[in-house]
């Protein structure tokens, strides 16, 4: 990586430098970097250098040699994001867009959740290894905040800054009073036609300043239930996923989920008026309410595996194939409901799956068609208490 390495610092010494040529009342300024040759390679090599170097660092952390590369200018990042495919086919987590693309088809995408229970924070972390939780690739951070008639989760791209008002906002779990129905939002349009919400938070932005060419939005892309467990503590929660942003169809053979290629630029001067950002809309606040019944028509249901009693343990238990090693009530398993129809072999398939490997260590694996963000957001609702239904 020698080479890349002269790039690097070369294009940062050329950006350093800025020629000023005043005439007048004319001021030109002329960038190093669009005159540097390695922003003018020609492209053909330009892109044989980008190929090899996306297949050699097949993992993190070398990997973020790709991720450089992708910033080193326009050119580079145009053909860089050719070359990098998505999760569904490359089975890897590259730029940050991809934690909302769907994860791969074949396989599980194997991720562990750390928890700091005195900060109220979650982290999510991409295996580097096939140990249960190595040092990790940093992906996705959460911070509980509870409120008088409900709890929020923020889901952001940094630790740091977990403002709804940031440019790394990515969304939201909000649930009802009980714990035991849950809202997903996104941050941005999952997919073509998707209506935003009226929400609080939306106006208050955690009373920061928020430039008004960055308004923020909450998109519904799911709503989770949870129902009362006739096992108890001795058993996993009994739950559903509606999958709003999802067609039942993604899981049949050739079937296609929704795939975001960039995050919106979120410019109010691109629609028509402000008050698109203040349309109402109550389907998912009667929800949480429990004014309104699940819909179904068309949506990806998921629903948690049932369980299997073992006689030597004498209790009922999951298959994680040893991704899960703590018995814990939020420990569960999600696959594709078959929703009144003969069940197929792609309602087998795990979807997602979630469990305990420590006091505040947990594992999640997800695949196709849900996404990192999605599946987050998802594990996210386990860690509340639900009296209601247990």
């Amino acid at each position: 990586m020698t080479i890349i390495r002269s790039i690097f610092q070369d294009m940062r010494s050329r950006s350093r430098s800025q020629r000023v040529v005043q005439d007048g009342s004319m001021e030109v300024v002329t960038d190093g970097l669009q005159r540097s040759c390695w922003a003018n390679m020609p492209q053909e090599l330009l892109r044989e250098v980008l190929v090899r170097i996306e297949a050699s660092e097949s993992c993190w952390p070398p990997r973020k040699s790709v991720v450089a590369c992708a910033g080193v200018c326009r050119s580079w990042r145009a053909i860089a994001k050719e070359i990098v495919k998505t999760p569904e086919v490359s089975s890897m987590i590259t730029f940050p867009i991809s934690i909302k693309q769907p994860g791969p088809r074949d396989h599980l995408l194997q991720c562990f959740i750390k928890r700091n229970r005195s900060t109220q924070t979650y982290h999510l972390f991409l295996n580097l290894t096939s140990a249960i939780a190595d040092e990790g690739k940093f992906l996705l951070a959460a911070s509980k905040c509870r409120r008088a008639t409900c709890t929020d989760y923020t889901i952001s791209l940094d630790a740091d800054d977990m403002s709804k008002g940031s440019n790394i906002y990515i969304g939201k779990v909000r649930s009802n009073f009980l714990g035991t129905k849950f809202a997903i939002y996104d941050g941005q349009p999952p997919h073509a036609g998707a209506k935003i919400v009226k929400s609080c938070s939306t106006r208050l932005m955690n009373l920061k300043q928020v430039s008004p060419r960055v308004p923020t939005g909450d998109y519904p892309v799911a709503h989770i239930s949870y129902e009362v467990n006739v096992l108890g503590s001795r058993g996993p929660r009994r739950m559903n996923c509606v999958m709003d942003a999802i067609p039942t169809s993604a899981i049949e053979p050739g079937g296609v989920a929704p795939t975001q290629t960039e995050f919106s630029l979120r410019n109010i001067d691109s629609f028509s008026s402000f008050s698109f950002f203040r349309s109402k809309s109550n389907r998912m606040e009667n929800f949480l309410s429990g004014k309104l019944g699940t819909q179904k028509d068309g949506m990806l249901v998921l629903r948690n595996k049932a369980p299997r009693w073992h006689e030597q343990l004498q209790c009922w238990c999951l298959n994680f194939h040893g991704r899960v090693t703590v018995a814990s009530v939020k420990n569960f398993q999600l696959v594709a409901s078959p929703e009144n129809r003969p069940a197929g072999p792609e309602h087998e398939k795990i979807i997602l799956q979630f469990g305990k490997v420590g006091k505040d260590l947990f594992t999640m694996d997800y695949r196709y068609p849900i996404s990192a963000f999605q599946a987050f957001a998802i594990c996210l609702s386990s860690f509340d208490t639900k009296i209601a239904c247990e």
